[in-house]
Protein backbone atom coordinates (compact mmCIF):
# COMPACT_ATOMS: atom_id res chain seq x y z
CA UNK A 1 0.00 0.00 0.00
CA UNK A 2 1.12 3.56 -0.65
CA UNK A 3 0.05 6.56 0.67
CA UNK A 4 0.68 10.16 -0.21
CA UNK A 5 -0.72 12.90 2.60
CA UNK A 6 -2.17 16.62 0.89
CA UNK A 7 -2.93 19.37 3.35
CA UNK A 8 -5.56 20.88 2.54
CA UNK A 9 -6.49 23.30 5.17
CA UNK A 10 -5.11 23.02 9.14
CA UNK A 11 -7.81 20.80 9.59
CA UNK A 12 -8.81 18.99 6.31
CA UNK A 13 -6.73 16.59 4.82
CA UNK A 14 -6.67 14.20 1.31
CA UNK A 15 -4.97 10.92 1.30
CA UNK A 16 -4.20 9.34 -1.69
CA UNK A 17 -4.15 5.33 -1.06
CA UNK A 18 -3.09 3.24 -4.02
CA UNK A 19 -3.59 -0.88 -3.71
CA UNK A 20 -1.72 -3.21 -5.71
CA UNK A 21 -2.29 -7.04 -6.42
CA UNK A 22 -1.42 -8.59 -2.96
CA UNK A 23 -3.73 -6.38 -1.08
CA UNK A 24 -6.53 -6.93 -3.51
CA UNK A 25 -5.91 -10.54 -3.31
CA UNK A 26 -6.45 -10.85 0.29
CA UNK A 27 -9.67 -8.40 -0.06
CA UNK A 28 -11.20 -11.11 -2.41
CA UNK A 29 -10.63 -13.91 0.26
CA UNK A 30 -12.28 -11.72 3.02
CA UNK A 31 -15.28 -11.24 0.33
CA UNK A 32 -15.34 -14.78 -0.81
CA UNK A 33 -15.96 -15.84 2.72
CA UNK A 34 -18.67 -13.22 3.30
CA UNK A 35 -19.86 -13.95 0.30
CA UNK A 36 -19.99 -18.14 0.82
CA UNK A 37 -22.45 -18.21 3.78
CA UNK A 38 -25.15 -16.75 1.35
CA UNK A 39 -24.74 -19.01 -1.56
CA UNK A 40 -26.52 -22.73 -2.51
CA UNK A 41 -24.31 -25.43 -3.51
CA UNK A 42 -24.69 -28.89 -3.76
CA UNK A 43 -23.14 -31.28 -1.57
CA UNK A 44 -22.28 -28.72 0.78
CA UNK A 45 -24.54 -27.26 3.86
CA UNK A 46 -25.80 -23.34 3.53
CA UNK A 47 -22.50 -21.37 5.37
CA UNK A 48 -20.25 -24.53 4.95
CA UNK A 49 -19.10 -23.85 1.37
CA UNK A 50 -15.34 -23.38 1.00
CA UNK A 51 -13.90 -19.69 -0.17
CA UNK A 52 -12.56 -21.75 -3.32
CA UNK A 53 -16.03 -23.46 -4.42
CA UNK A 54 -17.90 -20.25 -3.54
CA UNK A 55 -16.09 -18.42 -6.52
CA UNK A 56 -17.29 -20.52 -9.22
CA UNK A 57 -20.64 -19.61 -8.33
CA UNK A 58 -21.19 -16.43 -6.86
CA UNK A 59 -22.14 -13.07 -8.66
CA UNK A 60 -18.69 -11.88 -10.69
CA UNK A 61 -20.39 -8.73 -9.96
CA UNK A 62 -21.49 -8.92 -6.29
CA UNK A 63 -17.47 -10.33 -5.81
CA UNK A 64 -15.95 -7.15 -7.28
CA UNK A 65 -18.00 -4.66 -4.94
CA UNK A 66 -17.26 -7.18 -2.15
CA UNK A 67 -13.78 -6.76 -2.85
CA UNK A 68 -14.09 -2.85 -3.10
CA UNK A 69 -15.81 -2.30 -0.52
CA UNK A 70 -13.19 -4.60 1.96
CA UNK A 71 -10.42 -3.22 0.29
CA UNK A 72 -11.39 0.54 0.93
CA UNK A 73 -12.57 0.15 4.60
CA UNK A 74 -9.03 -1.38 5.72
CA UNK A 75 -6.62 0.34 3.61
CA UNK A 76 -8.76 3.96 5.42
CA UNK A 77 -7.65 2.42 8.36
CA UNK A 78 -4.35 1.54 8.17
CA UNK A 79 -3.34 4.53 5.82
CA UNK A 80 -4.92 6.86 8.74
CA UNK A 81 -3.34 4.91 11.61
CA UNK A 82 0.24 4.79 9.67
CA UNK A 83 -0.02 8.38 8.92
CA UNK A 84 -1.23 8.94 12.80
CA UNK A 85 -3.84 11.23 11.71
CA UNK A 86 -7.31 11.06 13.88
CA UNK A 87 -10.70 11.51 11.68
CA UNK A 88 -12.93 13.92 13.11
CA UNK A 89 -15.76 11.92 10.69
CA UNK A 90 -16.43 9.20 8.46
CA UNK A 91 -13.54 10.02 5.52
CA UNK A 92 -14.99 11.15 2.05
CA UNK A 93 -13.92 7.97 -0.60
CA UNK A 94 -13.50 8.86 -4.45
CA UNK A 95 -12.27 5.69 -6.28
CA UNK A 96 -9.85 7.33 -9.09
CA UNK A 97 -9.21 4.10 -10.51
CA UNK A 98 -10.25 0.12 -10.01
CA UNK A 99 -8.39 -2.51 -12.45
CA UNK A 100 -9.62 -5.88 -10.65
CA UNK A 101 -7.27 -7.97 -9.58
CA UNK A 102 -4.39 -5.89 -10.63
CA UNK A 103 -4.56 -2.20 -8.77
CA UNK A 104 -7.18 0.15 -6.85
CA UNK A 105 -6.35 3.78 -6.39
CA UNK A 106 -8.68 6.38 -4.62
CA UNK A 107 -8.82 9.50 -2.14
CA UNK A 108 -9.80 9.91 1.29
CA UNK A 109 -11.02 12.97 2.29
CA UNK A 110 -11.76 14.07 6.27
CA UNK A 111 -11.43 16.88 8.92
CA UNK A 112 -9.20 15.60 11.24
CA UNK A 113 -7.63 16.21 14.69
CA UNK A 114 -4.83 19.31 13.84
CA UNK A 115 -1.55 18.93 15.64
CA UNK A 116 -1.58 21.45 19.03
CA UNK A 117 1.93 23.47 19.41
CA UNK A 118 2.04 23.64 23.61
CA UNK A 119 2.75 26.78 25.63
CA UNK A 120 5.05 26.71 28.22
CA UNK A 121 2.69 24.85 30.44
CA UNK A 122 5.16 25.31 33.51
CA UNK A 123 5.96 28.95 34.39
CA UNK A 124 1.85 30.24 33.69
CA UNK A 125 1.12 33.53 35.32
CA UNK A 126 -2.35 32.48 36.60
CA UNK A 127 -2.72 32.76 40.32
CA UNK A 128 -4.89 31.38 43.08
CA UNK A 129 -6.83 33.76 44.75
CA UNK A 130 -6.22 34.51 48.12
CA UNK A 131 -9.27 33.51 50.69
CA UNK A 132 -10.69 35.87 53.25
CA UNK A 133 -13.91 35.66 55.23
CA UNK A 134 -15.43 38.97 56.07
CA UNK A 135 -17.08 39.28 59.69
CA UNK A 136 -20.25 40.89 57.53
CA UNK A 137 -20.35 37.47 55.91
CA UNK A 138 -20.70 35.30 58.87
CA UNK A 139 -23.16 37.94 60.27
CA UNK A 140 -25.08 37.75 56.78
CA UNK A 141 -25.32 33.60 57.49
CA UNK A 142 -26.45 33.95 61.20
CA UNK A 143 -28.75 36.86 59.90
CA UNK A 144 -30.78 34.27 57.54
CA UNK A 145 -30.51 31.75 60.56
CA UNK A 146 -32.22 34.13 62.58
CA UNK A 147 -35.55 34.61 60.45
CA UNK A 148 -35.67 31.41 60.48
CA UNK A 149 -36.12 30.66 63.92
CA UNK A 150 -38.23 34.07 64.17
CA UNK A 151 -41.62 33.95 66.33
CA UNK A 152 -44.45 34.68 64.86
CA UNK A 153 -46.74 37.67 67.24
CA UNK A 154 -50.35 38.50 65.33
CA UNK A 155 -50.98 42.28 65.43
CA UNK A 156 -53.99 44.16 64.51
CA UNK A 157 -51.33 47.57 63.15
CA UNK A 158 -51.19 47.81 59.81
CA UNK A 159 -47.69 46.29 58.24
CA UNK A 160 -44.87 47.75 57.98
CA UNK A 161 -41.24 46.20 56.77
CA UNK A 162 -40.23 43.27 58.67
CA UNK A 163 -43.51 41.80 58.93
CA UNK A 164 -45.08 38.96 57.07
CA UNK A 165 -48.21 39.65 55.50
CA UNK A 166 -50.76 36.16 54.23
CA UNK A 167 -53.07 37.52 51.86
CA UNK A 168 -54.67 36.57 48.23
CA UNK A 169 -53.87 38.58 45.72
CA UNK A 170 -54.96 37.68 41.46
CA UNK A 171 -53.46 39.88 39.01
CA UNK A 172 -54.89 40.69 36.03
CA UNK A 173 -53.86 42.29 32.56
CA UNK A 174 -56.56 44.35 30.43
CA UNK A 175 -59.02 42.68 32.73
CA UNK A 176 -58.03 39.09 32.11
CA UNK A 177 -56.40 36.97 35.09
CA UNK A 178 -52.61 35.81 34.01
CA UNK A 179 -51.26 32.84 34.45
CA UNK A 180 -48.92 32.57 37.95
CA UNK A 181 -50.24 35.67 38.82
CA UNK A 182 -52.10 34.38 41.91
CA UNK A 183 -52.28 32.68 45.14
CA UNK A 184 -54.05 32.14 48.42
CA UNK A 185 -52.94 32.89 52.24
CA UNK A 186 -49.58 33.53 50.82
CA UNK A 187 -47.18 34.44 53.37
CA UNK A 188 -45.52 37.48 52.21
CA UNK A 189 -41.93 39.11 54.03
CA UNK A 190 -41.99 42.54 53.68
CA UNK A 191 -39.01 44.25 52.39
CA UNK A 192 -37.31 41.27 51.11
CA UNK A 193 -38.28 42.29 47.99
CA UNK A 194 -39.93 39.27 46.47
CA UNK A 195 -42.23 40.22 44.17
CA UNK A 196 -41.79 43.21 41.33
CA UNK A 197 -41.32 46.54 42.03
CA UNK A 198 -44.41 48.27 44.28
CA UNK A 199 -46.00 45.13 45.41
CA UNK A 200 -44.63 45.42 48.59
CA UNK A 201 -44.46 48.69 48.97
CA UNK A 202 -48.51 48.81 48.40
CA UNK A 203 -49.01 45.94 51.14
CA UNK A 204 -47.09 48.36 53.85
CA UNK A 205 -50.07 50.72 55.59
CA UNK A 206 -52.86 48.14 55.34
CA UNK A 207 -54.45 46.22 57.70
CA UNK A 208 -56.08 42.95 57.90
CA UNK A 209 -59.43 42.44 56.58
CA UNK A 210 -58.99 45.24 53.94
CA UNK A 211 -58.71 44.43 50.34
CA UNK A 212 -57.24 46.81 47.72
CA UNK A 213 -55.83 47.44 44.37
CA UNK A 214 -52.35 47.70 43.00
CA UNK A 215 -52.06 49.64 39.89
CA UNK A 216 -48.28 48.50 38.93
CA UNK A 217 -45.88 47.79 35.82
CA UNK A 218 -43.90 44.79 35.30
CA UNK A 219 -39.62 45.11 34.97
CA UNK A 220 -38.94 45.35 31.00
CA UNK A 221 -36.39 42.62 31.50
CA UNK A 222 -38.98 40.06 33.06
CA UNK A 223 -38.32 36.60 31.82
CA UNK A 224 -42.16 36.15 30.63
CA UNK A 225 -42.28 37.92 27.76
CA UNK A 226 -45.49 38.62 27.55
CA UNK A 227 -45.91 40.84 30.74
CA UNK A 228 -42.28 42.37 30.58
CA UNK A 229 -42.82 46.22 30.75
CA UNK A 230 -47.05 45.65 31.05
CA UNK A 231 -49.08 47.40 33.50
CA UNK A 232 -51.05 45.58 35.62
CA UNK A 233 -53.89 45.13 38.43
CA UNK A 234 -53.17 43.12 41.25
CA UNK A 235 -56.51 43.22 44.04
CA UNK A 236 -55.11 42.46 47.11
CA UNK A 237 -56.82 40.76 50.25
CA UNK A 238 -54.65 40.85 53.83
CA UNK A 239 -56.08 38.20 55.62
CA UNK A 240 -53.15 38.74 58.53
CA UNK A 241 -50.18 40.68 59.81
CA UNK A 242 -47.26 38.80 61.72
CA UNK A 243 -44.98 40.62 63.46
CA UNK A 244 -41.72 38.48 63.69
CA UNK A 245 -39.19 38.48 66.44
CA UNK A 246 -35.92 37.60 65.80
CA UNK A 247 -34.11 35.27 68.48
CA UNK A 248 -31.45 37.04 70.83
CA UNK A 249 -27.40 35.69 69.86
CA UNK A 250 -27.48 33.38 73.17
CA UNK A 251 -26.58 30.51 74.02
CA UNK A 252 -29.75 29.28 73.64
CA UNK A 253 -29.95 30.32 70.09
CA UNK A 254 -26.39 28.58 69.66
CA UNK A 255 -27.90 25.41 70.66
CA UNK A 256 -30.51 25.71 68.32
CA UNK A 257 -28.29 25.74 65.30
CA UNK A 258 -26.90 22.89 66.34
CA UNK A 259 -24.02 20.79 68.68
CA UNK A 260 -22.77 24.31 70.38
CA UNK A 261 -22.79 25.95 73.68
CA UNK A 262 -22.06 29.05 72.74
CA UNK A 263 -22.52 31.81 69.72
CA UNK A 264 -18.74 31.28 69.65
CA UNK A 265 -18.84 27.72 68.67
CA UNK A 266 -21.17 28.69 65.57
CA UNK A 267 -19.40 31.86 64.47
CA UNK A 268 -16.38 29.80 63.89
CA UNK A 269 -18.33 26.74 62.24
CA UNK A 270 -20.05 29.25 59.90
CA UNK A 271 -16.40 30.75 58.99
CA UNK A 272 -15.19 27.17 58.33
CA UNK A 273 -18.08 26.34 55.92
CA UNK A 274 -17.30 29.70 54.30
CA UNK A 275 -13.88 29.32 53.96
CA UNK A 276 -14.23 25.85 52.31
CA UNK A 277 -16.80 27.11 50.24
CA UNK A 278 -14.49 29.76 48.96
CA UNK A 279 -11.38 27.82 48.75
CA UNK A 280 -13.70 25.06 46.18
CA UNK A 281 -14.14 28.46 44.14
CA UNK A 282 -11.21 30.06 43.90
CA UNK A 283 -9.41 26.76 43.20
CA UNK A 284 -12.01 26.09 40.27
CA UNK A 285 -11.52 29.88 39.00
CA UNK A 286 -7.29 28.89 39.46
CA UNK A 287 -7.90 25.70 37.36
CA UNK A 288 -10.01 27.88 34.13
CA UNK A 289 -7.49 30.82 34.33
CA UNK A 290 -4.36 28.24 34.07
CA UNK A 291 -6.45 25.98 31.20
CA UNK A 292 -7.33 29.76 29.67
CA UNK A 293 -3.39 30.95 29.84
CA UNK A 294 -2.44 27.58 28.53
CA UNK A 295 -4.63 27.23 25.55
CA UNK A 296 -3.79 31.13 24.68
CA UNK A 297 -0.04 30.57 24.62
CA UNK A 298 -0.68 27.24 22.42
CA UNK A 299 -1.45 27.13 18.92
CA UNK A 300 -3.63 25.13 17.38
CA UNK A 301 -6.44 25.04 14.52
CA UNK A 302 -9.66 24.33 15.57
CA UNK A 303 -12.12 21.99 13.48
CA UNK A 304 -15.46 23.52 12.15
CA UNK A 305 -16.59 19.87 12.82
CA UNK A 306 -15.81 20.49 16.35
CA UNK A 307 -17.13 23.97 16.82
CA UNK A 308 -20.64 23.10 15.51
CA UNK A 309 -20.91 20.20 17.80
CA UNK A 310 -20.39 22.61 20.50
CA UNK A 311 -22.64 24.99 19.46
CA UNK A 312 -25.22 22.34 19.27
CA UNK A 313 -24.28 21.51 23.18
CA UNK A 314 -24.63 25.09 24.10
CA UNK A 315 -28.02 25.59 22.84
CA UNK A 316 -29.58 22.34 23.62
CA UNK A 317 -27.91 23.27 27.55
CA UNK A 318 -28.96 26.65 27.56
CA UNK A 319 -32.83 25.75 25.85
CA UNK A 320 -33.05 22.55 28.37
CA UNK A 321 -32.23 25.14 31.37
CA UNK A 322 -34.49 28.52 29.95
CA UNK A 323 -37.39 25.19 29.96
CA UNK A 324 -37.09 24.55 33.50
CA UNK A 325 -37.59 28.07 34.33
CA UNK A 326 -40.43 29.06 32.14
CA UNK A 327 -38.70 30.82 28.86
CA UNK A 328 -38.20 30.42 25.90
CA UNK A 329 -35.10 30.83 23.97
CA UNK A 330 -36.54 33.70 21.72
CA UNK A 331 -37.68 35.61 24.94
CA UNK A 332 -34.08 35.06 26.53
CA UNK A 333 -32.89 36.43 23.62
CA UNK A 334 -34.62 39.34 23.62
CA UNK A 335 -33.92 40.14 27.55
CA UNK A 336 -30.13 40.32 26.68
CA UNK A 337 -30.45 42.39 24.18
CA UNK A 338 -29.83 40.14 21.17
CA UNK A 339 -31.62 40.79 17.95
CA UNK A 340 -32.35 37.45 17.14
CA UNK A 341 -30.60 33.59 17.22
CA UNK A 342 -28.02 34.89 14.55
CA UNK A 343 -26.37 37.50 16.73
CA UNK A 344 -26.83 35.33 19.89
CA UNK A 345 -24.45 32.50 17.95
CA UNK A 346 -22.37 35.29 15.88
CA UNK A 347 -21.74 36.97 19.47
CA UNK A 348 -21.66 34.52 22.37
CA UNK A 349 -22.30 30.91 21.38
CA UNK A 350 -19.45 31.20 18.83
CA UNK A 351 -17.05 32.56 20.97
CA UNK A 352 -17.94 29.99 23.55
CA UNK A 353 -17.69 27.41 21.80
CA UNK A 354 -14.12 28.12 20.39
CA UNK A 355 -12.58 28.45 24.14
CA UNK A 356 -14.08 24.89 24.61
CA UNK A 357 -12.69 23.42 21.49
CA UNK A 358 -9.46 24.90 21.86
CA UNK A 359 -8.81 24.27 25.32
CA UNK A 360 -9.99 20.17 24.75
CA UNK A 361 -7.73 19.99 22.12
CA UNK A 362 -4.80 21.82 24.67
CA UNK A 363 -5.45 19.62 27.14
CA UNK A 364 -5.66 16.68 24.99
CA UNK A 365 -2.18 17.07 23.96
CA UNK A 366 -1.43 18.27 27.35
CA UNK A 367 -2.30 14.47 28.62
CA UNK A 368 0.10 12.85 25.75
CA UNK A 369 2.52 15.01 27.28
CA UNK A 370 2.92 14.36 30.71
CA UNK A 371 1.39 10.67 29.65
CA UNK A 372 -1.44 10.69 32.04
CA UNK A 373 -4.11 7.89 31.68
CA UNK A 374 -6.84 6.03 33.83
CA UNK A 375 -6.77 2.63 34.58
CA UNK A 376 -9.23 -0.21 33.99
CA UNK A 377 -9.15 -0.44 37.60
CA UNK A 378 -10.02 3.41 38.27
CA UNK A 379 -12.56 3.53 35.34
CA UNK A 380 -15.01 0.99 36.68
CA UNK A 381 -14.79 2.61 40.11
CA UNK A 382 -16.34 5.27 38.83
CA UNK A 383 -18.71 3.74 36.99
CA UNK A 384 -19.50 1.85 40.17
CA UNK A 385 -19.85 4.84 41.99
CA UNK A 386 -22.26 6.27 39.11
CA UNK A 387 -24.31 3.23 39.60
CA UNK A 388 -24.44 4.17 43.02
CA UNK A 389 -25.10 7.24 43.00
CA UNK A 390 -28.41 6.71 40.58
CA UNK A 391 -29.57 4.11 42.55
CA UNK A 392 -33.24 2.10 41.15
CA UNK A 393 -33.53 4.74 37.86
CA UNK A 394 -33.06 1.55 35.43
CA UNK A 395 -32.77 4.07 32.45
CA UNK A 396 -29.54 5.54 33.92
CA UNK A 397 -28.61 2.22 35.07
CA UNK A 398 -28.31 1.01 31.57
CA UNK A 399 -26.48 4.12 30.40
CA UNK A 400 -23.09 3.19 32.34
CA UNK A 401 -23.15 -0.60 30.24
CA UNK A 402 -22.73 1.67 27.07
CA UNK A 403 -18.94 1.44 25.74
CA UNK A 404 -19.40 5.32 24.35
CA UNK A 405 -20.57 6.06 28.17
CA UNK A 406 -17.44 4.16 29.64
CA UNK A 407 -15.09 6.02 26.93
CA UNK A 408 -16.59 9.27 27.70
CA UNK A 409 -16.12 8.77 31.60
CA UNK A 410 -12.13 8.14 30.89
CA UNK A 411 -11.93 11.08 28.79
CA UNK A 412 -13.20 13.00 31.53
CA UNK A 413 -11.48 11.29 34.12
CA UNK A 414 -7.89 12.01 31.59
CA UNK A 415 -9.02 15.73 31.49
CA UNK A 416 -9.68 16.19 35.30
CA UNK A 417 -5.73 14.52 36.20
CA UNK A 418 -4.45 16.88 33.42
CA UNK A 419 -5.80 19.72 34.74
CA UNK A 420 -5.36 18.97 38.90
CA UNK A 421 -1.37 18.16 36.85
CA UNK A 422 -0.94 21.59 35.59
CA UNK A 423 -2.76 23.40 38.49
CA UNK A 424 0.37 21.03 40.96
CA UNK A 425 3.24 22.53 37.47
CA UNK A 426 2.06 26.20 38.89
CA UNK A 427 1.85 25.78 42.39
CA UNK A 428 4.72 27.02 44.18
CA UNK A 429 5.78 24.39 46.97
Amino acid sequence: MKTTVKKLSDTKVQLTISLGTSELADAEKVALTKLARDIKVPGFRKGKVPASVAAKHVNPNALQEQILENALSKAVAEAFLQEKLQALERPSVEVKKFVPGAELEFTAEVEIIPPVKLGDYKKLKAKKEAVKVEAKEIDEVIDRIRKNYAEKTEVKRAAKVGDEAVIDFTGKKDGVAFEGGSAKEYSLKLGDGQFIPGFEEGVIGHKAGEEFDLELTFPKDYHAESLAGQKVIFTVKLHKVNELKLPELNDEFAAKCGPFSEMKEVKEDIKRELTAQKEREAGEKFKDALVSELAEKSKVALPELLIEDQLRSIERDLTQNLMYSGLSLDSYLKTQGFKDKDEWMKKEARPAAEKRVRAGLVLAELSKELKVDASRDEIQAQIDAFKQQYGNDKKMLEQFDNPNVHRDIANRMITDKTVAKLVELNTKK
